[in-house]
């Protein structure tokens, strides 16, 4: 299998947790060669991971750029913090040597910097970028999608998805205890959500009305000198420009569930849904009421190694990189549009939880 060079800009939790999934991916002829962080703890447990996965080691530097420079590296994930992505994603767009990339949402956290990514990348054909809205690969979600798309259920009228899970990990910092850093929690968190919502509802959103607060999480935390602003609990309700409608049920003070994600797709003849962690899926049709409700158990055999989101980073990486190797017949699986508008959605909730109102998919966009 011909080698596919990754270089990780950005080795916190996320970071080493693609290198983890790139080690499962060697007989794919994935290889990790460099990594980039000014954090040199962080650089340090990276390479301590590689040696307990019997890696090579990694080239490491302390910026992206030394990295880009390198020439070490085919392929770089965008895995540092939100804030940065922006910075980053335009440097490896305008390098001389070109570089695929895989980003972590959000792809920027303003529509402002995703706009002028979506605009840059326009501007190199000869990259392919895909955004890392990997929920779509957990499998009992994937299960629902399929059923969605085999029109089983008619034609989607609501979605509803429930997250209700822990509070947000500690990260190098604590830089996403702040939405100028993280974008807010409906940007940094929600944008997964929105993304699923859309393929759902085969639809783009028209407006946005969402209500939340800061009302258990991070009060008694002060950083220096400052409190942090990242709401922990929402309701978000999106419109769809084909008549149908989205609800987001964010709590992150509710670890006492027995799912994290609870997802519920209505179109006019059936109901599907899927439950995360539990990997089932359960379809029934109008028709046949509750006696006829199928449970299904999701899984995807091609999975190797499940990780901290149930085989579906695992999967990301196996799809963009035969999308790679098909230069350019295919497209990414999920790519800068679907990033945009995942965070657009994200933006006009924050936007509406501090202004009372509706907030139009259009308003945000023109920003």
């Amino acid at each position: 299998m011909e080698q596919m060079r990754y270089g990780i800009v950005g080795v916190g939790m996320m970071g080493r947790e693609h290198v983890a999934n790139l080690a499962h991916l060697r007989t794919e002829g994935a290889v990790v060669t460099c990594i980039a962080d000014p954090h040199p703890p962080s650089l340090h447990l990276t390479l301590d991971l590689a040696r307990s996965l019997a890696l090579p080691p990694p080239q490491a530097f302390s910026g992206h750029k030394e990295l880009l420079d390198s020439g070490l590296c085919d392929v770089v994930v965008v895995s540092s913090p939100n804030m940065t992505h922006f910075e980053i994603l335009m440097d490896i767009i305008q390098h001389t040597k070109p570089h695929h990339i895989l980003v972590e949402k959000p792809l920027c956290t303003t529509v402002e910097h995703c706009k002028k990514v979506v605009e840059a990348a326009k501007q190199r054909p000869d990259i392919l970028v895909q955004v890392g809205l990997e929920y779509r690969y957990m499998p009992p979600v994937a299960k629902l999608i399929e059923v969605v798309k085999s029109g089983t259920l008619g034609q989607v009228k609501m979605v509803a998805i429930r997250e209700h899970r822990f509070p947000f990990l500690v990260k190098v910092n604590n830089w996403n205890r702040f939405n100028i850093n993280s974008g807010g929690t409906l940007v940094e968190k929600c944008c997964h959500f929105f993304d699923l919502m859309r393929l759902f509802a085969g639809a783009n959103p028209v407006r946005v009305m969402a209500s939340g607060a800061i009302d258990v999480n991070h009060k008694d935390e002060v950083y220096d000198g400052k409190v942090p602003d990242i709401i922990d609990n929402a309701y978000v309700i999106v419109e769809f420009d084909n008549g149908s409608r989205g609800m987001l049920d964010l709590c992150m003070f509710a670890e006492g569930s027995r799912n994290e994600q609870e997802i519920s797709v209505v179109g006019d003849i059936g109901k599907g849904e899927a439950f995360v962690p539990e990997s089932i899926v359960r379809v029934g049709m109008r028709k046949t009421g509750r006696d006829g409700v199928a449970t299904i158990t999701a899984e995807d055999k091609r999975i190797k190694y499940d990780g901290l989101h149930h085989g579906s980073s695992y999967l990301e990486h196996l799809n963009f990189l035969a999308a790679i190797r098909a230069q350019g017949r295919s497209g990414p699986s999920v790519n800068l549009q679907d990033g945009l508008l995942s965070v657009a959605i994200g933006v006009a909730g924050q936007l509406s939880i501090e202004l009372g109102r509706f907030v139009t998919i259009d308003e945000v966009l023109s920003q």
